[in-house]
């Protein structure tokens, strides 16, 4: 891989015991519940599960805010003999903090997004996100969790995803034109778009009739273009010493 296209996980120093970086997965515990596993139809969903690498929490712990702004009013119980200082509460306010142990490097005009895993909600927090212009520079950043419930007790598992990294190119939102326009001044689309539409109908009055052939099928495969769960292939980060 050439050195722009280079995405880099400085070890600073600090323990980075249980902390590894891997590309995310497919799966999510609550799409394995649902009927039929119905939630991975949602081709987008998908995707967004896997376009990123993920850091895991190092340790078990629970966590209880009692509503107020100092940092002293977010408790915290770990197992014992646990003394890394990797989550804290260091902004108050009710926030978690994990301290991050590595400094990324991405190629220039290459940001990363951190954020909480996708598609992962949490009873009773939620992860805040940032962009950070890791092609430049030299700090590192924490991963932050907002308790959102007063007095209710927080767990989280070691090895539970507390944060994704997702490059973005910089400045690509801003360089884009907004155009806001009917949709049948694009023929061809609106002529898609429709034809799409007359499936999409057809195909749920079948399913209420409950036609044989609907039935089996379930579900239309619009997004997917022939292939049923489609998989990213991140790399790994390799340990080049």
């Amino acid at each position: 891989m050439t050195a722009r296209k280079t995405l880099h996980a400085y070890e600073t120093g600090d323990d980075t015991t249980g902390m590894p970086i891997e590309p995310a997965p497919l799966e999510r515990d609550w799409m394995e519940a649902t009927h039929n596993r119905f939630a991975y139809r949602c081709l987008p969903m998908v995707l967004a599960n896997q376009a990123g690498w993920l850091i895991p929490c190092p340790v078990r712990f629970t966590a209880r805010w009692n509503g107020g702004p100092r940092t002293q009013d977010l408790r915290f119980w770990f197992p014992r003999g646990f003394r890394r200082p990797i989550v804290l509460s260091h902004f108050g306010t009710g926030i978690i903090t994990f301290t991050i142990p590595y400094l990324f490097r991405t190629p220039k005009d290459v940001n990363l997004w951190v954020k909480g895993p996708s598609n992962a909600p949490k009873d009773g927090v939620q992860p805040l996100e940032g962009i950070v212009e890791s092609d430049w520079s030299p700090a590192t950043f924490t991963m932050n969790w907002q308790v959102t419930r007063p007095n209710h007790p927080i767990r989280f598992e070691k090895g539970e995803p507390i944060c994704m990294l997702v490059p973005m190119p910089r400045h690509l939102a801003e360089e884009l034109r907004p155009r806001r326009s009917p949709l049948r001044d694009n023929k061809k689309l609106h002529a898609e778009f429709e034809k799409w539409r007359e499936s999409r109908l057809e195909f749920n009055e079948s399913l209420a009739r409950m036609d044989e052939e609907a039935v089996q099928r379930g579900w239309q495969k619009d997004y997917v273009l022939g292939v049923d769960q489609p998989r990213l292939h991140l790399r790994r980060f390799d340990e080049k010493k």
